[in-house]
């Protein structure tokens, strides 16, 4: 498969939004996210993170098809509960460059897709110069759950091979829909960060 990376930013981010909407709709279906998205609450969702200063969206393409999408953003435009946890635990969200989600399609995994969107996305960080910190996080499931797969592997060696570290105590929720609720309930998400 012959992939290929465009790096957006500008006036370009919201070209691709449809694509990004339709990936992460896909792809957080799956364990562990069990997302029941919709367009319409993607719509509001991503509308917000357009409207953020030095946004920047890693989009992979296989023969013009977008097959993986990777988001960043300073942490003072996304989620207002992440910018006052992390000034809680004594971070400037001002200084924190905040990767949202990475989604890529199952077959396009382990081929290095994952590690190109984190290195675009820290040269962003580094180029734009006002960070000191990247960041992200990740839900957390009981290790109980009955939809949890017997063969998931977290990505918690992945992370940590590119020097990022999960934070204790650093955490805030999210609401969704999981595809066995019928309602959105809050979801505990973990942070990870690296300096930069």
């Amino acid at each position: 498969m012959a992939v290929t990376l465009e790096a957006l930013t500008g006036s370009r981010v919201a070209d691709v939004l449809p694509d990004l909407a339709r990936l992460r709709i896909e792809v957080f279906r799956d364990w562990p996210y069990l997302y029941d998205g919709t367009l319409a609450y993607e719509q509001s969702y991503l509308a917000k993170f357009v409207a953020a200063r030095d946004t920047l969206i890693v989009v992979a393409y296989d023969n013009g098809r977008a097959v993986g999408a990777s988001t960043a953003s300073p942490m003072e435009g996304h989620v207002d509960a992440f910018a006052s946890t992390f000034r809680r635990a004594g971070f400037d969200p001002e200084a924190v460059y905040y990767f949202g989600e990475s989604v890529l399609l199952p077959a396009y995994r382990g081929q290095g897709i994952g590690h190109a969107f984190f290195d675009r996305r820290e040269v962003m960080a580094r180029q734009l110069g006002a960070f000191t910190h990247t960041a992200f996080c990740t839900v957390v499931r009981p290790p109980d759950h009955p939809l949890r797969p017997a063969s998931y592997r977290p990505l918690d060696g992945f992370w940590q091979k590119r020097n990022y570290h999960c934070v204790d105590g650093l955490t805030a929720s999210l609401r969704w829909k999981d595809i066995d609720q019928p309602a959105e309930t809050a979801k505990p998400m973990q942070f990870w960060t690296r300096k930069l």
